[in-house]
């Protein structure tokens, strides 16, 4: 009998499609039950509701104990959309007191993918965020009414002092991108938006619980499941306590209330930030609850930058408080020494360029240049560095300066704990050579000698300039945060950062200081039994000019440095000298005499001219 090949043929084809039947059959099997999500999410909210429980945030605390920033209940509206049914939109509404336009563009926003990556039928999500319980009250009275919709208790921020906005910062709803760079958070969660808030926000924000409660086959809640066996309880994030003295940080802003401008306070020897004032300012109550972003919009439109931390984002020529940087590179590389004296005949000149400055003696050397401020000692220090045969080219020498500089701190953010710390600008010897085709000299940058021209500076980087004379050669990156409930602060903020220019040399420019407020040009702010040393500065403006003010005290064993910045405020010791003398003085006796007190009335009281408009 002939062997039938077509049949022994399609019996392999047969048996081939059912195998390749069957690997479909059990790889689709495999995608629905174990990489696909929506079925295992659908039967799971049909026997489980999993409610996360948010942990409160982190309180802060000043320097001496005071409680800054703390929580207070509010509530979440959350809602499944799967259990929505029957729902009585205008009712809800009403309840509620939104319109029915709100309500559906709340609906389209949760289910847009862009705006919610974590949108699912089955799962809790976000409708209202932040109200309060005389808000939610209603509601929660209401609530058998509308199947689908819960109550999530939260916490939201409370402040003990109208003060301190933009170091403390804010928190706020998180957004697209905040979703998508950490998995932690979901839609409707909150996050630290600016400030201390948004810096430490993995110490502050915690660690979320949930508890997994058991539904009836008609989704009524029936208790937890096996006894809250598999709940798993918020932690609380941490405490932090911070280096600012609030006494000190309102009194601040109560000196440039109406005023643009900024102060900052350091403690030099471990680089504490004592007090961060930038003005205007606002209410940090402003930043919480539903109103948030209609306030956040209304300050973003004042032409007078509220929102702006002028502080670390302010970028102005820092005038004669450069002049003590200026007078250490100098001795540094050997182009004065104490005994160099340099003439002024009401200012610098030399082959036909002239730089003003104020009557005195002349000629005169290093400390009393500094005591006076005399601009032409300075000038001719550079002009000389710059045209020093031992660099071999002025781009060469300029490149020794600016190396110095950036050793103390210029040129280059900080690296403070104070999010959007600008880094000033210390030019380089590139930046000459394409302005002016490589054809420049001492005389060309001249303005630098005294911080005008090109430079420019944060009001942080002056007074840390303050600490790094104050400490004698070094100083410790500027930071707000003291200490950190149950961890350690990062080891940049208890490590000394050493400047190029040696210890020696310091003390020469400290006497310079001393010597500007024992009879110089920082004399009106001297204070009885304190020994502070201080150095002016008027920057030079399209208007009227800048008032700084750049000191430290005492002058052995400094406790604090100080920057005062008072933007269009004229000379320095117009409003710089007594704003940082009042400031000195209230953070080491802790109050200020009857004689400072009348002086700081005059201060507030004292207007302030931008454009046409008094402030």
């Amino acid at each position: 009998m002939a062997k039938n090949y077509n049949l022994e043929k399609r019996k392999y084809v047969i048996g081939g499609v059912t195998i390749v039947i069957v690997l479909i059959y059990v790889l689709r099997l495999f995608d629905l039950q174990i990489m696909t999500e929506q079925y295992k999410k659908n039967a799971d909210s049909n026997a489980f509701l999993h409610k996360t429980l948010f942990p409160a945030r982190g309180n802060m605390y000043d320097r001496t104990g005071k409680l800054l920033v703390f929580n207070q209940p509010a509530y979440d509206i959350t809602m499944v959309p799967r259990e929505v049914v029957n729902l009585d939109t205008m009712d809800l509404c009403h309840t509620l007191h939104i319109s029915k336009e709100y309500f559906l563009k709340r609906i389209e926003d949760m289910r847009d993918r862009r705006q919610n990556p974590g949108y699912s039928r089955y799962t809790h999500q976000t409708f209202m965020t932040q109200l309060s319980a005389e808000e939610i009250g209603v509601f929660q009275e209401k609530l058998f009414k509308f199947s689908g919709f819960y109550l999530q208790r939260r916490t939201i921020r409370q402040y003990s002092y109208n003060a301190a906005c933009h170091a403390l910062g804010d928190i706020g709803e998180v957004s697209k991108r905040e979703i998508e760079n950490d998995d932690y958070y979901r839609r409707g969660d909150y996050i630290g938006k600016q400030g201390i808030e948004r810096s430490y926000e993995q110490h502050l924000c915690g660690e979320k619980g949930v508890e997994i409660l058991l539904r009836d086959a008609h989704g009524r809640i029936q208790g937890s499941y096996m006894d809250g066996a598999f709940d798993r309880k918020p932690v609380p994030g941490k405490n932090l306590r911070l280096s600012l003295d609030i006494e000190l940080q309102m009194l601040g802003e109560e000196l440039l209330a109406g005023k643009l401008g900024s102060i900052v306070a350091i403690e030099p020897e471990t680089g504490e930030i004592l007090c961060m004032v930038s003005s205007p300012n606002f209410d940090p109550k402003m930043m919480v609850g539903r109103q948030r972003g209609n306030n956040h919009t209304m300050l973003a439109r004042d032409p007078m930058k509220p929102l702006l931390n002028r502080a670390v984002i302010g970028a102005y020529p820092p005038g004669s408080t450069f002049k003590p940087a200026q007078g250490l590179i100098f001795l540094q590389e050997g182009i004065v020494d104490e005994h160099t004296n340099y003439p002024c005949s009401h200012g610098f000149v030399y082959a036909g360029l002239r730089v003003g400055c104020h009557p005195h003696g002349s000629p005169l050397p290093l400390v009393p240049a500094l005591a006076t401020s005399c601009n032409s000692y300075f000038c001719w220090g550079l002009y000389r560095m710059i045209g020093d045969k031992k660099y071999g080219s002025p781009q060469n020498a300029l490149t020794v300066w600016k190396d110095h500089l950036v050793s103390m701190g210029f040129g280059y953010p900080l690296g403070s704990d104070v999010p959007g710390e600008k880094r000033g600008f210390i030019p380089n010897s590139g930046y000459y050579d394409d302005n002016y085709n490589k054809r420049w000299s001492g005389l060309t940058v001249i303005s630098i000698a005294i911080g005008q021209g090109e430079i420019l500076a944060t009001p942080l980087q002056i007074a840390n300039l303050g600490a790094t004379i104050a400490n004698r050669g070094y100083f410790v990156t500027p930071h707000i945060v003291k200490e950190i409930e149950d961890a350690e602060l990062d080891s940049i903020y208890r490590t000394p950062r050493y400047t190029s220019v040696d210890r020696v040399h310091y003390e020469k420019i400290v006497e310079g200081m001393r010597a500007a407020v024992t009879g110089g040009t920082c004399r009106s702010g001297a204070i009885p039994g304190i020994e502070m040393c201080g150095k002016t500065g008027t920057a030079q403006n399209r208007e009227q000019d800048h008032s700084i003010f750049m000191g430290f005290a005492p002058m052995d064993n400094p406790k604090i440095a100080i920057c005062v910045y008072v933007e269009n405020g004229g000379f320095g010791a117009t409003f710089g000298v007594p704003i940082g003398s009042m400031m000195i003085e209230k953070y080491l006796t802790r109050e200020l005499s009857p004689t400072s007190e009348a002086r700081k009335e005059y201060i507030i009281n004292r207007p302030i001219y931008y454009g046409n408009q008094e402030r």
